[in-house]
């Protein structure tokens, strides 16, 4: 999943929040990271979604649709498509609008902006320009973000090409949503659930 499917997956909780953000620039293990536990919480969180993800045989057939060279980057491709599926859909998912919803996250982020590394500010900066993460409603917008990604591989790729394969994809991309996000949007409700568990069993331990 990609930044907007991870903080929607995080719900209302602020450490569940941000830690869907920065599980994708907080690597290893947490304890030795500073960060409070409700952080590291939604970085494992963050984690658990990747992996669970990952191990669909739905993705793994998701991805098999994609000619070379699209599919060694396909995992990329689909988690902004899923974005954008996200955002097309909101109001299905959500009772605040997608805007203040983007609003909520820039004055979350401004309250615990001394725990943020700078590549993540160097994104939300990039994300600001730019009017993300409300603005995946338009499919122009994801494939400049595919183009930006691109741009930041180390090596050379055809992500500044998906427009030729878009039109294609969009309606197997849609089908992959309706898949996959129920699986995950249980999985997390498991997850969390045995959470929870898990610290009150070692809060009366």
């Amino acid at each position: 999943m990609n930044f907007l499917a991870h903080l929607w997956l995080a719900g209302d909780d602020e450490g569940l929040r941000l830690g869907a953000l920065l599980g994708d620039f907080i690597r290893g293990g947490l304890d030795n990271k500073g960060l409070p536990k409700p952080i590291q919480r939604g970085i494992l969180l963050h984690r658990h979604v990747d992996h669970f993800i990952d191990d669909l045989p739905e993705m793994a057939a998701l991805r098999q649709q994609f000619l070379p060279p699209f599919r060694r980057y396909s995992g990329i491709i689909i988690d902004v498509a899923f974005d954008h599926e996200l955002a097309v859909r909101w109001e299905a998912y959500s009772s605040v609008s997608l805007a203040q919803f983007d609003s909520d996250l820039r004055q979350l982020l401004a309250r615990y902006g001394a725990l943020l590394p700078d590549d993540l500010r160097q994104l939300m900066r990039y994300a600001d320009r730019r009017g993300l993460f409300a603005a995946y409603r338009d499919e122009s917008e994801i494939l400049v973000t595919l183009s930006g990604i691109g741009r930041r591989l180390s090596r050379p790729n055809p992500l500044y090409r998906v427009s030729e394969i878009w039109p294609t994809m969009r309606p197997v991309f849609s089908s992959g949503f309706d898949q996959i996000f129920p699986q995950v949007q249980r999985s997390v409700t498991t997850w969390l659930g045995a959470s929870v568990a898990e610290e009150r069993a070692q809060r009366t331990a």
